[in-house]
């Protein structure tokens, strides 16, 4: 038996000035963690502490979340569905304590017991729901629905591994699962008694109810269960708490007795591994025709569940579907979710028996749908033949929504063939497959880009002939982030001197960060933020040393690129650059070198090879450079495995200069500037996504903008762009991918890079070669800033004051009051 669970510990009596709240919350603290854990206080670990300091926290959420909910149906106020494949949430420990205002109280509670509260924001897991952007986004949008106090459900998938764990082995990614659920979540309630049936294949049967109507009854031929999770997300302070509904995927029937009791024991599992692995793995593998199949499960399945979830409550408040576009929004983020257009339909069609008549605007009024790219690939579109296996209603609905959809466009513009193909649900060319992101458009009464630039480029391209149609659909929403986590959690240094400045309202109104404006000359107010950002480059620099053994130089450039690795994001530009730069380093070693840390952090996607190249070459770099002393610190480079929120929340308030350099025109928004910028770092990008908005804000004095316009990319890929034309105009570059190419870097296999270099010096599609000079030139600027501090440090404290716009308030208010119609509190 381990005694160290069950010896009793001293009693820890009040302390003299403690107040009583502090005591109160460390007696619930003690008694969760002997009658939830079992464990005594001398036997506990940190992830005991973790949860039991994590379910004594929840449960001064719990009442406040249960009495709104009521409220809120009692009230009949109308609430967001927020629909994502992904929920970057992140730890919730410190983002609950603080958005309650419960931390010192918390600290105060804790120190008796000689638990370090800093331990236990570590001792819980990442949870492992999302990606990257797109992630954070859905994380940030429902703490600040639950901040305007807008009622709302966020519906995603409870990930048993999420993405997977980037393990970095001689310079390869390696992937593995994450193992976030491994010890539980103290932040989620489990629903058995919320399990709703999701079917897949099987027939169609067409039934005759009178001689002027059929029924189609859809008769799957598997079915799945998917069980709620719900997780609450609380608003600033407490001011409301939504729900985060996640699903996970169940066996309808988890062993087949006959065939275990035959001695097939593997094949009596087939059914339970087949539905489990639905909710396994956040974006599984869709090279294959499996990987495809389960990708279409995955979105069907949380698409289904939430639509069953919400339908099943609203009849149980209001009776009738018919209200539906009055007391529901339902907002789609992305294309993933597309697939509700055609469910929504199925449940008011052949469930409800609504007319299609009625069904169809009631479907058009209660869907809206975010669009986060430009990529054809990322629009989605599914093999008509798996359709039409899979969800075999469906398929026969948007064949339906295709026909009357055409039929008013033929009746607008007849005789336009083109205009036909362009926007039929229907893609016609090399297979016939369902276009996602069309029937999002059709099945939506707004439809939203994420930038001024994103937006506009939607109308002009991918959108363009729906724009002609729909003119008043498409609209612009510019993504935001929750100064919450991105300032006051990840940065309390930076925090505490803006609320010295400025005063406590810049904690509840993010726009006051402009009475910063003032102050960004002032040599006194430089040197106190200054000394906040050495303080965060040296927490990132001990993580660094303990993690890697490397020694960062805090007085250098902090140049961080983290997001996910791909090639329009361009960390391969990056690593070009510091080639470059370590070449001239080398060869002018009298020069006035402003000393830089190169930092990278990002995850490829496990079947993206060429991506996972780059990671090889940015290590392959790095020991290069890190290793020649000739080079005398004034360059280092670092790649850090497995980015995650928490990860982040080291290295934006590090930061000095933000990369934001994706090839123009290819990058929707962005939030990772924002962050960056928020917390005093400058940009170098190009003008893409929101770049183009923060350049607005902070002036063009204040940001680093190089290389080609969307506009002059578009027209070099039309003339038939080759980069070896920039390459022989550039000596810098040439030589650079010459060394790669010859396999100075990769001495171990030096051909390894030459496919890498052939293709930049061809079609070059993402204009790394045509934006090379260019970029060079602009780091040189910011050298040249960096060695004048005080024009730097203005610099820094005009980002940190110009980002208040750039609040998620400001975006979900916009979303509230120009696309749900619901009420905004502030």
């Amino acid at each position: 038996m381990d005694t160290s669970t069950t010896t009793s510990a001293p009693p820890i009596p009040t302390r003299p000035g403690e107040s009583e709240d502090a005591a109160a919350l460390r007696e619930v603290i003690l008694r969760k963690l002997t009658y939830d854990l079992g464990k005594s206080r001398l036997g506990a670990r940190d992830r005991d502490w973790f949860i039991a300091t994590a379910l004594a926290v929840r449960d001064r959420i719990v009442d406040r979340w249960i009495d709104l909910t009521r409220a809120t149906y009692q009230s009949g106020a109308k609430q967001v569905y927020y629909l994502s494949l992904e929920f970057l949430i992140g730890r919730l420990l410190r983002d609950n304590v603080s958005n309650l205002n419960l931390l010192p109280t918390l600290r105060e509670a804790l120190e008796p017991l000689g638990v370090d509260l800093e331990k236990l924001r570590i001792a819980e897991p990442d949870a492992a729901l999302g990606n990257g952007g797109l992630g954070r986004l859905a994380a940030c949008f429902m703490e600040s629905m639950a901040t305007l106090s807008i009622p709302a459900f966020g519906y995603g998938i409870r990930y048993d591994h999420g993405l997977f764990r980037q393990i970095i082995r001689d310079g390869w990614q390696r992937e593995y699962p994450e193992d976030w659920l491994n010890d539980g979540n103290p932040w989620e309630f489990a629903r058995p008694e919320i399990a709703h049936e999701i079917g897949f294949g099987g027939t169609v049967e067409a039934v005759t109810v009178s001689e002027a109507r059929v029924k189609h009854v859809w008769k799957p031929g598997e079915t799945v269960q998917a069980v709620a999770y719900d997780t609450p997300i609380v608003g600033w302070r407490g001011a409301h708490v939504n729900t985060l509904r996640l699903w996970s995927a169940r066996a309808v029937d988890p062993l087949r007795l006959d065939a275990f009791n035959s001695g097939d024991h593997m094949g009596a599992l087939t059914n339970k591994v087949k539905a489990e692995s639905i909710s396994k793995l956040l974006y599984p593998s869709d090279e294959s025709a499996a990987g495809q199949e389960l990708r279409l499960r995955q979105e069907y399945f949380f698409s289904s569940a939430a639509l069953q979830d919400l339908v099943r409550r609203h009849l149980r408040v209001y009776g009738d579907l018919r209200s539906l576009p009055d007391r529901v929004s339902i907002q789609l983020n992305d294309t993933h979710p597309a697939i509700v257009v055609a469910e929504l339909l199925r449940i008011l069609v052949d469930l409800h028996d609504i007319p299609w008549d009625e069904a169809w605007p009631i479907t058009q009024k209660t869907i809206s749908y975010t669009n986060h790219t430009l990529l054809p690939e990322a629009l989605e579109s599914w093999p008509v033949p798996l359709m039409e296996r899979l969800l075999p209603r469906h398929m026969q609905l948007i064949y339906l929504i295709n026909a009357f959809h055409l039929d008013g466009v033929r009746l607008k513009y007849p005789g336009d063939g083109r205009l036909l193909s362009s926007v039929s649900l229907i893609e016609e060319g090399h297979g016939r497959r369902v276009r996602m992101g069309h029937l999002a458009v059709v099945g939506s009464h707004k439809v939203n880009g994420v930038s001024a630039l994103h937006s506009d480029l939607l109308k002009q391209t991918v959108f363009s002939d729906f724009h002609r149609l729909f003119p008043d659909r498409l609209t612009n929403k510019t993504n935001g982030i929750t100064f919450r986590r991105w300032l006051q959690q990840c940065n309390p240094g930076l925090t505490s001197l803006l609320v010295e400045a400025i005063g406590p309202e810049v904690l509840d109104r993010p726009e006051s960060l402009a009475k910063l404006k003032p102050l960004a000359g002032d040599k006194a107010f430089q040197e106190k933020f200054a000394a906040v950002k050495r303080a965060n480059k040296m927490a990132l620099a001990d993580l660094v040393r303990d993690r890697f053994q490397l020694r960062l130089d805090p007085d250098a450039i902090f140049d961080v690129q983290i997001k996910r690795i791909h090639e329009y994001k361009r960390q391969l530009l990056n690593v070009l650059e510091a080639v470059a730069l370590y070449d001239e380093i080398r060869s002018q070693p009298t020069r006035d070198w402003a000393p830089r840390v190169k930092i990278f952090s990002g995850k490829a996607a496990s079947s993206y090879h060429r991506a996972k190249l780059i990671i090889k070459l940015a290590h392959d770099v790095a020991r290069v450079v890190n290793s020649d002393p000739t080079v005398r610190n004034l360059l280092k480079i670092v790649f850090l495995p497995n980015y995650n929120v928490s990860l982040a929340e080291v290295i934006v308030p590090a930061a000095d200069l933000s990369e934001q350099i994706s090839t123009a025109g290819m990058e929707a928004s962005g939030t990772g500037n924002m962050k960056f910028a928020l917390n005093g770092a400058l940009t170098i990008g190009t003008l893409d996504g929101a770049n183009v908005e923060i350049k607005e804000h902070v002036g063009d004095d204040n940001i680093f903008i190089f290389g080609l316009t969307t506009q002059e990319v578009d027209q070099r890929r039309r003339e038939g762009w080759q980069g070896q034309r920039a390459v022989e105009q550039s000596r810098r570059l040439q030589e650079a991918l010459e060394q790669i190419e010859a396999g100075v870097f990769s001495p171990d296999d030096p051909g390894r890079y030459r496919e890498l270099v052939a293709n930049l010096r061809g079609s070059d599609y993402f204009m790394v070669t045509a934006d090379f000079d260019s970029y060079y030139d602009a780091q040189r600027n910011v050298a040249a800033r960096w060695r004048d501090p005080a024009a730097w440090w203005k610099s820094a404290v005009i980002n940190t004051a110009s980002m208040g716009w750039f609040s998620s308030d400001r975006t979900i208010a916009e979303y509230a009051q120009e696309i749900w119609n619901v009420p905004v509190k502030r």
